[in-house]
């Protein structure tokens, strides 16, 4: 859990600072994936209860994607992300002291995953990076109906407006109630 002079810790975690930027960030323990309590929480966590995340992904539509697009980069926080522009929004998140999650599941029939979502509006985060592909096109109208018809609040980021991160995201989070800074 953060707190605003780092992080309060169970006895699995060591809080470290980020040599590059003295960012603090925590590091667990192994033992932590083998532990019950932990695996539960994080099942609750993410609306997997019953059934493990990778069965779910497996299962998923989406895991051709997630094949192909491994999460390769750490961003600060620790999540690993797919790009290095999903790594910049992140950040940005992380830096601005919003709760954030990365690919959750839609609390949806239908297996869909945001790239990020802010419990604090309800509100997802679409990052659209592959714009010169015709099958990411497809899935990314596919994707933005599926909003649209469940009513879910959407921010959507290009490449463009991840550079100016500081200058767009604040103002998009505002008409959604989530107010930074």
């Amino acid at each position: 859990m953060k707190d605003k002079e780092g992080y309060i810790l169970t006895d699995l975690g060591i809080q470290k600072e980020n040599s590059k930027n003295g960012i603090p960030y925590v590091e667990w323990d192994k033992s932590i994936f083998n532990n019950n309590a932990f695996l539960s929480a994080l099942q609750e966590v993410n609306g997997e209860a019953g059934e493990s995340t990778q069965k779910k992904i497996d299962d998923s539509k989406d895991s051709n994607f997630r094949e192909k697009f491994i999460a390769k980069h750490r961003a600060t926080d620790g999540h690993m992300v797919r790009s290095k522009a999903e790594m910049l929004i992140d950040n940005w998140l992380y830096m601005a002291e919003i709760v954030h999650a990365y690919e959750r599941k839609l609390p949806i029939e239908e297996e869909v995953y945001c790239d990020f979502y802010i419990p604090t509006g309800k509100v997802y985060i679409e990052f659209w990076g592959l714009e010169n592909d015709s099958k990411y096109t497809a899935r990314k109208e596919k994707k933005k109906e599926i909003y649209k018809k469940y009513g879910f609040k959407l921010i959507e980021l290009t490449d463009e407006e991840v550079f100016n991160l500081d200058d767009v995201l604040p103002k998009m989070l505002l008409k959604f109630g989530v107010q930074t800074y």
